[in-house]
């Protein structure tokens, strides 16, 4: 059978650890991606950045290996080992040579319930998170980005980037953080492994966890952090040349319905040159420096973000162009020249994600820990092909009749964007 066409085995670790294995030929190396439900979305009040500072920690030392031991092992190894939080999940991903599999893959799990927290290595990393977030200070784009999150999500789960708020995560310490650790797991996780694999991987997997098994299971489908919309127009100053602008709704998570055709729409607006949002607005108009469209797969109300960049001097054209393709998305389907196009960008996209075995192994571990089927992605293809350009307007006027408008730049331009949004949505 074609490697990229192999089935994937299903097996449960002691203690109840779902493990999915893709086996592929090719290129000795291997993939493994460890997703655990939680993520930033579930920081404790008053610990916003807590997930983050806990993810960057687990790769600073974990069980008998101390932060230089762990990254002399992978590093001689020549393997690649991070991880992260997302609003969803805490992820550890490891990319490695087969050969040092069976040596290496069950480090994660000892990542995910040993990490050892010391004290010198927690202020590292703090320390390197809140440098983070002080140049993000002076970066208009993630200014105007942080802001939108709020006005989307006010002081909800959604409504902070990961790696926290500052005053907050200055204060997280290992007291806080040993709590999280011994949550890890309970509200599920998944271990998924692509690639060619040591005949022994799993026996040593099972040996890992056979004797304190991690008591955990498949992630279910639940309802996830929902909208708290907030103001509609939010600017926020800085003295550039330059006005950022970003307008979004919240809309619906991965797997609901509307959210298939939402992914027809940001190819359509958003993907490549040949993109509506990159033809009119820069190629046609010449008024962005950049142009896009976001829309992250969450397991609560996903923001469906349009974001450009322009010139100060034409901040009123930039804003009114945007209002006008808004509006055109509520008010005109697409052509079927332009459904057909968005279809195939749709399919493409797919096909490009699934390359790699880190490709394969991070969408499967996306779509279990969100409580999907594994074979969401298939049957999401199908559908696609189904939708029709009424369906995709429909959808567009469920889901974004209210968006948020923010925006980042020097007083004049933010004056001249708010009076042109305030008379397209009819305030005064």
């Amino acid at each position: 059978m074609n490697a990229a066409t192999s089935p994937w085995e299903h097996h449960t670790l002691p203690g109840g650890l779902p493990l999915r294995i893709q086996h592929r030929g090719g290129p000795q190396v291997l993939a493994a991606r460890l997703w655990i439900r939680g993520g930033s979305s579930a920081d404790p009040a008053g610990q916003r950045g807590a997930a983050q500072l806990l993810a960057g920690l687990l790769t600073r030392g974990c069980g008998p290996l101390n932060a230089e031991a762990l990254a002399d092992l992978v590093e001689g190894c020549g393997a690649s080992l991070r991880a992260e939080a997302g609003e969803d999940q805490l992820a550890i991903s490891l990319q490695c040579a087969s050969e040092d599999a069976s040596e290496l893959v069950p480090l994660l799990l000892a990542m995910a319930r040993q990490p050892r927290l010391e004290d010198d290595q927690i202020d590292l990393e703090r320390q390197l998170n809140l440098q983070t977030l002080q140049r993000q200070r002076e970066d208009p784009f993630q200014l105007a980005h942080d802001q939108l999150r709020r006005q989307l999500f006010g002081e909800g789960p959604y409504g902070h980037d990961p790696l926290g708020i500052e005053t907050e995560l200055a204060a997280i310490d290992g007291a806080s953080l040993r709590p999280r650790v011994r949550e890890l797991g309970l509200e599920g996780a998944v271990l998924v492994l692509c690639g060619e694999l040591p005949p022994s991987l799993v026996d040593h997997l099972v040996a890992r966890l056979e004797s304190d098994p991690w008591r955990t299971q498949l992630p279910v489908a639940q309802a996830g952090p929902q909208a708290d919309p907030g103001e509609r127009l939010v600017c926020v100053e800085q003295d550039t040349e330059q006005l950022v602008l970003l307008q979004g709704s919240a809309t619906v998570p991965i797997g609901h319905p509307d959210g298939l055709a939402l992914r027809l729409l940001q190819a359509h607006l958003g993907l490549g040159m040949s993109s509506r949002l990159f033809q009119t607005m820069r190629e046609q108009r010449g008024l962005s420096y950049d142009v896009g469209v976001h829309f992250p797969a969450r397991r609560g109300a996903s923001p469906f973000i349009w974001h450009l960049s322009t010139s100060a001097e034409r901040a009123a054209e930039a804003t009114a162009a945007v209002q006008e393709e808004w509006q055109r998305l509520l008010t005109t389907p697409l052509s079927e020249q332009e459904l057909a196009l968005a279809k195939a960008k749709y399919c493409g996209q797919d096909a490009m994600g699934r390359q790699t075995c880190g490709q394969i192994a991070d969408r499967m571990a996306l779509v279990l820990s969100h409580g999907l089927p594994e074979t969401h992605v298939a049957e999401s293809l199908e559908r696609a092909a189904a939708l029709s350009a009424a369906d995709l307007l429909a959808a567009a006027r469920r889901q974004l009749q209210e968006p948020r408008l923010s925006l980042c730049g020097p007083p004049p331009a933010l004056q001249a964007a708010s009076q042109v949004w305030r008379a397209a949505s009819g305030f005064a």
